[in-house]
């Protein structure tokens, strides 16, 4: 189950493009992020008899598929830990095992069952159709989701203020393209853990959780995850599942990542950036100056 290394090189590639100044043109070379499609197959064992059925293909920069393939399977809710997972490999064109493509296959332990209508169901509860609602909500209580500690983590508030140019300085191949999205975990005192880039802004969050989970760290308890785009209700609902207590984003939260961050008591962040940010739930969590500051009804 050995994951393909990533390297700036997997996710980079020189192009000639013409800039223009003005009225002026001049020939230069462009770095751009790759993006290239992976398809996820999910081996598995039904009525006593081994099945493959491809359940997803998403755009992503190359390298950490094995993450990227686990934490999707993990954060979706498709399985519910490490020991869900026989092996992880790569399939070549021809469905041998190749070290590198563009097609993963994860082999499911026997006992594992899949609820295929929840598998269908992923592919109209996102928010760019619009289908997601209370009944997401509640669906994602069903699935389990880790109980949040009521007493931590406490964060300062000038901790937060550091997240966004510590997570700048460490997206090496953003620097270089300025085309990927990064999701990063920190303690509670700021220090960054892990981090994962990729074209796919819910790849990346994948990716880093899917490392985690490799690494059997789930749940994330005492971790916070920071995102570079903005918050929306899957990135809330992927950080829930891998039990991560609060959320910070460089841009903005929609109303229902409010709502379900909310109801499941995480501490949401947005516009962390220029040494500010909105705290829109579970305020508690962060300390202002030196004194907690709390939420009026809490």
């Amino acid at each position: 189950m050995k994951n393909h290394p990533k390297t700036d090189e997997d996710s980079i590639i020189p192009l000639p493009v013409q800039k223009v100044k003005g009225v002026h043109t001049s020939a230069h070379q462009d770095l751009l992020a790759i993006e290239e499609p992976l398809e996820i197959r999910l081996g598995f064992y039904s009525e006593g008899k081994r099945k493959n059925k491809s359940i997803s293909i998403t755009m992503r920069t190359p390298g950490q598929d094995f993450e990227l393939a686990a934490g999707f399977l993990f954060s979706e809710g498709i399985i519910n830990g490490f020991d869900c997972i026989e092996n992880i490999r790569h399939l070549d064109s021809h469905g041998d095992r190749g070290r590198q493509s563009n097609v993963v296959h994860v082999e499911l332990v026997p006992d594992v069952g899949i609820d295929f209508n929840r598998l269908e169901r992923h592919f109209y509860t996102t928010s760019s159709c619009g289908v997601c609602g209370k009944t997401s909500i509640e669906a994602l209580q069903l699935i389990g989701c880790p109980v949040l500690p009521d007493d931590s983590p406490i964060i300062k508030s000038a901790t937060i203020h550091r997240l966004t140019e510590a997570l700048l300085k460490a997206q090496t191949v953003f620097g270089q393209t300025g085309g990927l999205h990064a999701a990063a975990l920190f303690d509670h005192g700021g220090k960054l853990m892990a981090l994962r880039e990729d074209v796919g802004r819910h790849n990346a969050v994948d990716k880093i959780i899917g490392a985690k989970l490799l690494e059997k760290r789930i749940p994330l308890l005492d971790q916070l995850l920071m995102v570079s785009g903005r918050a929306s209700f899957e990135i809330v609902q992927k950080a829930l599942i891998a039990g991560i207590p609060v959320l910070a984003a460089v841009g903005a939260p929609s109303s229902l990542a409010v709502e379900l961050a909310s109801n499941f008591n995480m501490t949401l962040l947005g516009f962390v950036r220029d040494n500010r940010f909105n705290i829109y739930s579970e305020a508690w969590r962060i300390k202002m100056d030196d004194t907690e500051y709390r939420m009026q009804d809490k």
